[in-house]
């Protein structure tokens, strides 16, 4: 996988396999950040990449002008892989922090807010009706925050009182950034 913009354009990252691997296609980052972009800067804002995998996403963010990523991934093996993507893009301590373990319970312990929320759990996993109540109740999005939520066409997900700014359908997942 590459990197589609900013600074570290072009540069690759490796991909965790494994049949629950769903890596976000290029088109599909390039069309994110571009709507990110036409609703919010990124120079001095923080984004999170709440259930990472490779980190395609937080990476794509950096490299873009994101000052700081978080990244979250449960999987150690993963968790492995994606250490080793940031080490080879040469991201340093000040533009991420890692976290292996449980999205949920990490984010209860973080004590950080961020702008930009990235939410891409397994499918039907059950986790984003639970995600979105849980960054709500701990206020974990800053003021004009944004949360994306990548998922599939026919699951129903509970906004919780989210506001959808926008919404993008690419065959047979949706994209939908809110706030709130």
């Amino acid at each position: 996988m590459q990197i589609t913009g900013g600074k570290l354009k072009s540069r690759k990252i490796v991909s965790p396999k494994g049949e629950n691997v769903r890596p976000t296609l290029s088109q599909v980052r390039e069309s994110i950040f571009s709507t990110l972009f036409s609703l919010t800067d990124f120079e001095n804002k923080s984004f999170l990449d709440l259930f990472s995998g490779s980190g395609i996403m937080g990476f794509e963010a950096i490299s873009r002008g994101f000052s700081h990523v978080s990244f979250i991934e449960k999987d150690k093996k993963t968790f492995f892989l994606l250490k080793d993507n940031a080490k080879k893009l040469e991201i340093t301590a000040k533009q991420a922090d890692f976290f292996c373990g449980d999205s949920l319970k990490i984010i209860k312990k973080l004590n950080k807010t961020f702008d930009v929320i990235y939410v891409d759990p397994p499918y039907m996993s059950g986790l984003y009706d639970n995600v979105l109540i849980i960054v709500k109740e701990l206020s974990l999005l800053n003021e004009n925050g944004i949360i994306i939520l990548e998922h599939p066409k026919n699951l129903e997900i509970n906004k919780n009182g989210y506001e959808l700014i926008k919404q993008k359908t690419f065959s047979d997942k949706i994209v939908s950034f809110l706030h709130y």
